[in-house]
């Protein structure tokens, strides 16, 4: 059973009082006081779940698409390796993706979002299109009062400034602000007070702020009120089990190496020369774009 609606967490909790009567109502059971304590604490522990941990605490969310690839993978894809075991070759699947996360709900009410966190909202109409309601997951990259411009094969910009980022995060493919005629304007976006400006980590495969729109104009504001929480860690496949990167892994100011991180950041120098590629750990995922 998916509890995934708030009536299905009452009917399942009913279910538990009803059988609890029961079971009270019931008293030549010969194991009648261990199974009503037993169902106490079912109870119990259903109601601190469902009524307490899973609505303002913490809750789990599946990664339905690519658009956070390569921090937080999408659905499934099969992986084929070879190699040599004597003298026959064997060849290996390996499902990889899927990620499945915890998001921390209670974090903001002590202390607000911060640029660069992996943020799940509740989607604005600009982002559904008409389709059904839905959690988006993206990154936070604006904040209130920002100016924000995207470059073409170079990154994203924050009040004049380069945003640092993993050396992993595809650079984006296309200019941004853009009018409704789809030309870029060449003039920086400005968050407007209580929203946001959120990002895909798979740029030109994100379904994000820069691409929302009501009637052709664009909309690419996130309202406050609508963040429900911040991705806390990846506890599915087990192969990936790992905290997700906050803040420090994107920032503003010079490119250096985050302390705690293995990994680099992109340069402005190297952004801004169009390189497109850098020396990676050898484990370290690589960037793949789309050609379409």
């Amino acid at each position: 059973m998916d509890l995934d609606q708030p009536w299905k967490i009452a009917a399942l909790i009913g279910l538990l009082l009803m059988l609890r009567i029961l079971w009270g109502f019931w008293r030549q059971a010969p194991m009648r006081p261990f199974m009503v304590e037993l169902l106490d604490s079912g109870l119990i522990a259903f109601a601190l779940v469902f009524l307490l941990i899973r609505p303002f605490v913490v809750q789990s969310f599946y990664i339905p698409s690519g658009s956070m690839e390569p921090t937080l993978m999408g659905p499934p894809k099969g992986e084929y390796s070879a190699a040599l075991m004597g003298q026959h070759p064997v060849i290996s699947y390996r499902a990889t993706g899927g990620d499945h996360i915890l998001v921390n709900k209670f974090i903001y009410r002590i202390n607000p979002p911060e640029r660069g966190d992996i943020i799940v909202f509740d989607a604005p109409p600009q982002a559904l299109q008409g389709r059904a309601k839905s959690d988006f997951v993206k990154r936070l990259i604006g904040l209130p009062g920002d100016l924000i411009e995207v470059r073409r094969d170079v990154g994203v910009y924050i009040n004049g400034e380069l945003l640092q980022e993993p050396t992993s995060t595809p650079i984006p493919h296309y200019d941004w602000p853009v009018g409704p005629d789809g030309i870029p304007t060449g003039k920086p976006y400005r968050v407007p007070p209580g929203r946001y400006f959120v990002l895909g980590d798979n740029r030109d495969e994100s379904y994000d702020s820069h691409a929302w729109t009501i009637n052709g104009e664009p909309r690419p504001e996130l309202e406050k009120g609508r963040v429900v929480g911040k991705a806390l860690l990846i506890y599915w496949p087990f192969h990936r089990v790992h905290l997700v990167g906050d803040h420090a892994d994107v920032h503003l100011g010079r490119a250096t190496t985050v302390a705690g991180s293995d990994h680099r950041v992109h340069t402005r120098a190297m952004r801004e020369a169009g390189v497109r590629s850098v020396t990676r750990r050898p484990d370290a995922p690589r960037r793949a774009v789309s050609a379409s």
